[in-house]
């Protein structure tokens, strides 16, 4: 059985001369070849954070507001206006949006796309032809991705398409292979379509991780992922900032959902300053000091067994001149794995220098 399990999945790799010939264009990259910059669409205080053919993301814990920032972002993107410091300019052949929710029930779909066209300053009794809002939420991930697909194939004018959320698009969101076959999809749909796609994705409860192995691929492959959170200060209040950015990171800005339900910027926020980790900075390290570390300690082999992980990682990083304790190592190891910036292999755990910090 192994043995057949074996030949058919070489046989599902092998091309012909002729499969290779058809795709060998679109894989070859040449110097004496030119390409447009990606127009960029999204902005927040001048930063880019979205152009077509790439994918964007927001993130938060649950009750942080995140829907109320995706509906500036699309109010945004309708009028080709500024709408709570996102701005946004779709080019005259890609004005069409595609708002897709996988949650909600109809009637709380229904007063977000009210919402939305408020925020825009557009009548919400009459629909509109480049606003397509469209729920999913009894439907299986896969024909979830059926109809959106179904949908982009038929909507050339689509220039930016939301998913909220990402997560149900999936079966289990902490399989490897399917969180790496989804962000190619989205890849290819965003790709191939010319759009830019911005999707939701929860964070976890105990930490600002996002969820799931998709989380840690969301991460590592999405142009900008923003951070929706509650303020510790005041409840009714909810922090935007660029947990990643491929461009410059912008000034972090907060709003509040004003008495007519729509949200509104907060002047004059003050954000308090985060807590430095007295024990170990692991914030204060730059890029190629962790590097320098986990080439230092792990070098290219895996290391087997947890203890002998802790040992890789304290001679590590005291080869950098950070020697620390077994408590702060624990809490270095946990912060590197949720990084990937070292990656389960077999048993063991190898650096992963590919990682995105």
């Amino acid at each position: 059985m192994e043995n057949k399990k074996s030949t058919e999945a070489k046989g599902d790799t092998i091309m012909n001369k002729e499969e290779f010939a058809a795709l060998w264009k679109s894989i070859r990259l040449k110097v004496t070849d030119t390409y447009d910059v990606p127009p960029e669409i999204l902005w927040v205080n001048g930063s880019t954070i979205g152009t077509l053919g790439n994918f964007s993301a927001s993130t938060g814990k649950a009750k942080s507001k995140k829907t109320f920032n995706i509906s500036a972002i699309v109010a945004a993107a309708l009028t080709n206006d500024e709408v709570l410091h996102y701005s946004a300019c779709l080019p005259p052949d890609k004005r069409k949006i595609l708002y897709v929710d996988t949650e909600q029930s109809r009637y709380h779909c229904h007063k977000v796309m009210e919402r939305i066209l408020r925020l825009a300053g557009l009548p919400t009794d009459q629909d509109r032809d480049d606003f397509v809002f469209i729920v999913l939420r009894e439907q299986t991930p896969d024909m979830r991705k059926r109809i959106i697909e179904y949908m982009l194939e038929n909507m050339p004018e689509v220039g930016l398409l939301i998913i909220d959320g990402i997560r149900d698009l999936m079966y289990d969101i902490n399989s490897p292979s399917e969180s790496t076959d989804l962000i190619n999809l989205l890849m290819r749909w965003s790709s191939g379509y010319n759009l830019h796609i911005h999707t939701v994705l929860h964070l976890n409860k105990g930490d600002d991780n996002t969820r799931g192995h998709i989380g840690t691929e969301l991460n590592n492959k999405a142009e900008t992922v923003l951070q929706i959170t509650k303020s510790t200060q005041d409840g009714n209040i909810s922090e935007v900032k660029a947990a990643h950015i491929r461009d410059r990171d912008f000034e972090p800005f907060a709003f509040r959902i004003n008495d007519s339900a729509l949200p509104e910027v907060v002047d004059g926020y003050v954000f308090q300053q985060p807590k430095q980790e007295k024990s170990f900075p692991l914030t204060e390290l730059t890029e190629q000091q962790h590097r320098t570390a986990l080439e230092n300690g792990f070098g290219k082999r895996t290391v087997q067994g947890y203890s002998n992980v802790i040992q890789a990682l304290k001679q590590g990083y005291a080869s950098i001149g950070y020697e620390r304790g077994r408590n702060v190592l624990v809490a270095l190891n946990t912060f590197l794995v949720n990084k990937r910036m070292i990656v389960k292999e077999g048993k063991g755990y190898r650096y992963n220098p590919d990682f995105h910090y």
